[in-house]
């Protein structure tokens, strides 16, 4: 069983910076690939970024624009999601989850095994 903890949000200006990070517990991250995912009020949850089980290759969705970095530290059993250039349209709870024992990158929700309870993030312009 692995627990994801996130944290890091917050009530952020506009073209600001933010690094959320995810904690896992439970066992070591080692073949798994993890996402971090986003959901605004009355929107599906959608993928942000995905990050294969070694951090070798990374997948983001259109709407990161360059601005969103996915990064894992296996050895902190973390991974991580930079935003850079805060937008109001970012506002969500950002969610981080895990595809046990898959090592390529996985962009469905479906494709994931366990949830953090999210972090909120507010942009204001």
């Amino acid at each position: 069983q692995v627990q994801l903890v996130e944290s890091g949000g917050g009530t952020l200006l506009a073209g600001g910076s933010r690094r959320l990070s995810c904690a896992a517990s439970g066992r070591l991250l080692m073949n798994d690939a993890l996402g971090w995912f986003r959901q605004s009020p009355g929107e599906e949850r959608v993928l942000v970024a995905t990050i294969n089980y070694s951090g070798s290759k990374t997948d983001y969705a259109d709407f990161t624009l360059g601005r969103f970095t996915i990064t894992r530290d296996n050895g902190k059993n973390s991974v991580y999601l930079q935003i850079d250039d805060l937008k109001p349209d970012d506002t969500a709870v950002y969610y981080c989850a895990l595809s046990e024992g898959t090592y390529d990158l996985k962009r469905s929700a479906s494709d994931y095994d366990y949830w953090g309870q999210g972090t909120q993030v507010i942009v204001l312009a």
